[in-house]
């Protein structure tokens, strides 16, 4: 299809035809199941996702700024729709296993744990966020309403100091 008919496809459902719609779609429906599929690894997964964007797509269509990123801005909507998918699949495991796996995590860290509760809290709050929740830098610094440089520093004095109780403990 060339642009040009493509470019009349979506004004056409941009003036909420549904049939001129329903052919933009299955224009895009292979591209869009890959995109889904490769972020999802899961068929009947990627089948919401692309159900939840087609839906969001008709209801903000008129949205669309510039008809030939048509395809881009459906595209964004399905990966935002696939991390969502995504990420209620992971709130969903199982509260136990996670209970339990924290309990094993707590026997074989016990050492880590005494280790970091020696360090002063302005230590302590930066190594836990950033290696344990995975927290950037820049993150760090906005939360606990400090400069960059500093949560650089009391990263480096924190491990410094996790390191002289590590090889103290050795002795």
């Amino acid at each position: 299809m060339s642009t040009t008919e493509n470019f009349k496809l979506i004004q056409k459902a941009k003036r909420r035809d549904p049939e001129a719609f329903t052919e933009l779609i299955n224009l895009y429906m292979k591209d869009m199941y890959r995109t889904a599929v490769a972020i999802l690894m899961n068929d009947e997964d990627a089948a919401d996702a692309i159900q939840e964007t087609i839906l969001t797509c008709w209801e903000r269509l008129s949205s669309l700024r510039e008809n030939k990123f048509f395809k881009t801005w459906m595209t964004r909507i399905l990966i935002n729709k696939c991390h969502d998918i995504r990420n209620k699949r992971i709130e969903a495991v199982d509260i136990n296993e996670h209970e339990e796996l924290a309990f094993h995590e707590d026997e074989s860290n016990l050492e880590l744990k005494e280790a970091l509760e020696k360090l002063d809290e302005k230590y302590r709050v930066p190594i836990m966020m950033f290696y344990g929740d995975g927290y950037s830098i820049k993150e760090i610094a906005a939360i606990l309403d400090v400069p960059v440089s500093t949560i650089q520093t009391r990263l480096s004095r924190g491990r410094k100091r996790l390191e002289q109780y590590f090889e103290d403990s050795e002795e």
